[in-house]
């Protein structure tokens, strides 16, 4: 009992350091988008994003912001995920509901390409200077989706490596199978589920979902006595559908809130932004196995890099840049230089070297998005890593 009281003591202070330290108003956005390629479906949308103030068409904040495209739930809307767009936008996240197959008879199909488009369209958007989101996208993106969304999220991402990754909450089965869906996507994706969830029960929907997707990175989490409608607001709709199979959560929304909220916020800060200490955080998190909160599986390979270039001499300047960086080594002999990001993946192409002694080589990062990588030197086999910040 006291180890619990604890916990909640801290996720609630947690909680509100998260708000406190909330670094954007949320401003907010509704514009039409057109799909030409399916004869000019209009894909309406509710668009949060970091704003200097809070209000609709209130200025940008200033940089550029990963995209996560939500998929609502059946008879839902965005007004159901108000903790969500609450929560990561202030964070520095563009959060874009598809408003579309909200009726009584939504086409799952339809749901699922109308997210895929939103994350190109983002794309889109900011590469256009008559857009309102010009220069305020950045290049990684994730889909997201609750329910029904959450089964169009893999419909969305099947054959499709543009989302950076995905997360779903209680994901349903749709038509087409999202079951079957899942074989085909290979991004990094979060599978979170509630252990007393009776609408989209784990056993035949995520459960299934999970075991089928080829992600290299995969993650099940399931919340104990989460439920379903939990994964949102409050909803009627919802609400009513699982009074229908007596489900009786002895969990609460806002207990259930905020452990949602406790692990996807370190995922998207490592694979949306970068920050490698956010995979330890969330690693860390998942390590303390407290069954009563939560339990989990996991498949899934993961390239920690550390900085190890201490006992060479290897000096890298300026750090952080934007443009260029300039490396040089002091021994002699063959070497090969890499930039890699956090994941361990080449971002630009192989230096191979000979006799660098007395000799500086610069290397042009311009093409880099904003964030954090590693320089990997390779002497005879053994790799040091230096880190280099791109501004």
């Amino acid at each position: 009992m006291k180890k619990n009281y604890i916990l909640v003591i801290l996720y609630m202070f947690l909680a509100l350091t998260t708000n406190v330290f909330g670094q954007y108003s949320i401003g907010h956005e509704s514009p039409t988008y057109t799909d030409a390629s399916r004869s000019n479906r209009s894909i309406t949308t509710d668009i949060y994003y970091p704003a200097t103030s809070t209000g609709s068409s209130t200025p940008f904040a200033a940089g550029a912001f990963p995209v996560i495209v939500f998929g609502h739930g059946f008879d839902m809307g965005d007004d159901a995920y108000v903790y969500i767009e609450d929560s990561l936008v202030p964070l520095g996240y563009i959060v874009v509901f598809p408003t579309t197959e909200s009726g009584l008879s939504p086409s799952h199909s339809d749901f699922g390409m109308d997210m895929a488009f939103l994350i190109n369209q983002m794309k889109t958007e900011g590469a256009n200077s008559s857009s309102f989101f010009y220069n305020h996208v950045s290049a990684q993106s994730a889909v997201m989706g609750h329910s029904m969304g959450g089964g169009a999220a893999f419909l969305a991402c099947a054959n499709n490596t543009v989302p950076t990754c995905m997360i779903t909450f209680a994901a349903a089965e749709t038509t087409p199978s999202a079951i079957a869906a899942a074989d085909s996507i290979t991004i990094p994706a979060l599978v979170l589920s509630g252990s007393a969830d009776c609408v989209a029960a784990p056993a035949t929907n995520q459960v299934p979902m999970y075991d089928s997707l080829a992600s290299t990175c995969k993650i099940f989490l399931s919340i104990t006595n989460g439920c379903h409608c939990y994964f949102g607001d409050y909803n009627l709709a919802c609400t009513f559908g699982e009074s229908t199979c007596d489900a009786v959560p002895p969990l609460s929304r806002a207990a259930q809130h905020q452990t949602i909220l406790d692990f996807i916020k370190p995922y998207l800060a490592f694979y949306l932004k970068g920050n490698a200490t956010s995979w330890t955080d969330f690693t860390d998190s998942l390590s303390i196995s407290d069954t009563s909160r939560f339990t989990y599986q996991e498949s899934c390979t993961i390239t920690n890099i550390k900085e190890n270039a201490s006992s060479v001499d290897l000096s890298i300047y300026p750090n952080p840049s934007s443009n260029s960086i300039t490396l040089y080594y002091s021994s002699t002999g063959k070497y090969t230089i890499n930039v890699v990001d956090i994941l361990g993946k080449q971002v630009l192409p192989e230096i191979i070297g000979y006799n660098m002694s007395g000799a500086s080589r610069r290397l042009d990062i311009s093409s880099l998005t904003k964030g954090m990588y590693f320089v990997e030197l390779n002497i005879n086999g053994q790799k040091f890593y230096k880190k280099i910040l791109k501004e």
